[in-house]
Parts: structure tokens; C-alpha cells; sequence
């Protein structure tokens, strides 16, 4: 074969593979333009369907209901979203939620509010130190570690308090759960403080950024100089926080301690990270996407309570969207 017939070959073939990575590279971009409008395009097209399909949805007092409904989740996201972007997920935030909120309305009506407050944070900050030691410095699974401190710290809660409810609690506290402002209830407010905060560190800070460089690459970012242990450390500290703090908001709302308040709340907090388009394995995200996914799952029960869809079946479909925000995840992870 002369040089002139394999130069043609080898040119053939270099256009051959140059076609390729041009369609491969077209069908990337089209998956990730799908990627960002899918969850708006899915949750415009709930709002219609629930407009038409319920007279009361799009009325003040429902609305009011869904956001207050949210609160809880929302801040529970927020913090969840940190660890997942850092490259973890925390299973133990419902059970943070009960014993926090347990153990400050205990604390409330033997020491006063403000003690109460903080033996409730301080709860939240000693798990979530716990929980990241174990993990960046003993290289532990998140999976078993958060697993065992979802049991612990919901067999704490049910022991500080007998396994009863704690009640009773004054109205200086509870206001942060039953108050308004111009109508607007003070947990829908207090979520979108900690949104807006949450939403600032992670995309204006220095910290922020750290955050998204170890869950992209855990060696690249400890070459780099950042102090990998320290940044995955505080994610889990400030999901924790997160929850103690979602627990005194659920205090306040329902006027006591609750033991068993909490359950599963983990997994839909989860669900909303992900649906919003946080990749498991770390490394992307936004808070702002995480509020879509929480909107969308209060929606969605908010619209099945309305319907009369009996619970059976509220529990089908929120499963539902928890295996399509799995395999939603998966495939972006494979990308």
C-alpha cells in the first residue's frame, strides 16, 4: 500500500472521529439543556393541572398552607444540600429535628427560652461535628455513620422525654411557629432566610467554593491547599444546624417537643436535593434548584390532599418521585 492511499485512510478516519465527537458533544448539550428545564418544565405543568383540577389551589389561604407546610423541608434542604455538593449525605437530619426539638422544649420550660434555644443548636453542631469527624478523619462511611446516628439520636429523643410529648411551651417561643407577618407565616419566612443565606455562602464565598471543589475532586482540591477534612467536617456541622434549627421551628408550630416527629424527613430532603439537579456524587448544585425540588414535593402532596387522594396513594406517588429523582441523579451522575 503506497503512503499516499494511508494518508488518505488515516484523513479518512481522523474525519470519521472528528463526526463522532461533534455528535457526541451535540447529544451532551441537548441532555444537559433537557437536565435544566426538566424539573421547571414538570412543575409549571403540575401548577396548571392543579389549577384547573381544584378551584381552592391557587387561593391565598392554600398558598399560605403549601409554604407553611414546606418551611420545615426547606431548611432541612438547605443544609443537606451542602453535604451532598461536598460529596456526602446525611440520613440522621429527621431524627436531628426531633431530638433538638425535643430536648429544647425541655430545656425551655425548666431554664427559659433562650437556653432552650441554644441546647438545641448546640445538639445539632455536637451531631454534625460527630458525624464529620467520623467521616473526613476516619475515612468512614457516611451511609453507616449517619445510619447509626439516625437511631441514636431518635432513641435520645424518645429517652429525654419518656417517649412522651413535651407541652406546654409559652407563647415567646411557639411564636416562631404560629406567628405571620403581613400574613405571611414566620416558617415560610424563616426558610427563605436561611435560603438566601445558604444561597450566598455557597455561590459568594470562598468557603462556597471549597465546598464545590472537594465534592468535585477530593485530591485535586487537597492539592490545591484546601483542608479537605475541615470543609466536609463543616458541611455535615452545618447540615445538623440546619435540622436542630428546623426542629425549634416544628417546636414552635405545633407547640411542644415531639419525640417522633422526623420520620423519613431525611429522605425527602433528599429527593429535593436531587430533583433539583444536585449530583450525587458531589461537586454541582445550586440552593436555588434545591427550593424548586422542595416546591415541587409540597405541591404535589398540597394538590393530592385537595383531589381527596386517599393516603394510600399519596404515598405511591411521593415514592414515585423519590425513584425518579434516584434514577434523575444516576443518569446525571454517568454523565
Amino acid at each position: 500500500m503506497t503512503d499516499s492511499n494511508l494518508n488518505s485512510k488515516n484523513s479518512q478516519s481522523n474525519i470519521g472521529t472528528n463526526k463522532d465527537a461533534r455528535i457526541i458533544k451535540g447529544i451532551k448539550k441537548h441532555l444537559q439543556s433537557w437536565d435544566q428545564l426538566f424539573l421547571p418544565a414538570c412543575f409549571i405543568a403540575l401548577l396548571l393541572f392543579l389549577t384547573f383540577s381544584s378551584e381552592f389551589f391557587l387561593t391565598w389561604p392554600n398558598l399560605r398552607n403549601v409554604l407553611l407546610q414546606t418551611s420545615i423541608l426547606a431548611i432541612v434542604a438547605t443544609g443537606m444540600t451542602f453535604v451532598i455538593i461536598g460529596g456526602g449525605f446525611d440520613l440522621s437530619a429527621g431524627s436531628v429535628v426531633a431530638l433538638s426539638g425535643t430536648a429544647a422544649a425541655l430545656a425551655i420550660l425548666s431554664l427559659g427560652v433562650p437556653v432552650g434555644i441554644l441546647v438545641g443548636l448546640l445538639i445539632g453542631a455536637a451531631i454534625g461535628l460527630f458525624n464529620g469527624f467520623l467521616i473526613s478523619k476516619m475515612n468512614l462511611s457516611p451511609f453507616i455513620v449517619t445510619l447509626g446516628t439516625l437511631v441514636t439520636a431518635r432513641g435520645f429523643a424518645l429517652a429525654v422525654s419518656g417517649g412522651h410529648t413535651v407541652s406546654n411551651l409559652p407563647r415567646t417561643f411557639t411564636i416562631i411557629g404560629t406567628g405571620n407577618f403581613l400574613g405571611i407565616p414566620y416558617p415560610a419566612i424563616i426558610f427563605i432566610a436561611v435560603f438566601v443565606i445558604g444561597h450566598i455562602v455557597l455561590k459568594y464565598t470562598a468557603f462556597g467554593v471549597k465546598i464545590f471543589a472537594v465534592g468535585g475532586n477530593r485530591e485535586a482540591a487537597r492539592l490545591s491547599g484546601i483542608k479537605v477534612n475541615k470543609i466536609i467536617m463543616m458541611t455535615f456541622v452545618i447540615c445538623s444546624l440546619c435540622a436542630s434549627f428546623a426542629g425549634l421551628v416544628l417546636a414552635g408550630r405545633i407547640r411542644a417537643g415531639e419525640p417522633t416527629v422526623g420520620v423519613f424527613l431525611e429522605l425527602y430532603a433528599i429527593a429535593a436535593v436531587v430533583l433539583g439537579g444536585t449530583n450525587l456524587k458531589g461537586g454541582q448544585g445550586s440552593l436555588a434548584k434545591t427550593l424548586l425540588g422542595v416546591l415541587f414535593i409540597g405541591v404535589l402532596q398540597n394538590g393530592l390532599n385537595l383531589m381527596n387522594v386517599a393516603y394510600y396513594w399519596q404515598q405511591v406517588a411521593v415514592g414515585v418521585v423519590f425513584v425518579s429523582a434516584a434514577t434523575v441523579g444516576a443518569l446525571r451522575a454517568a454523565r
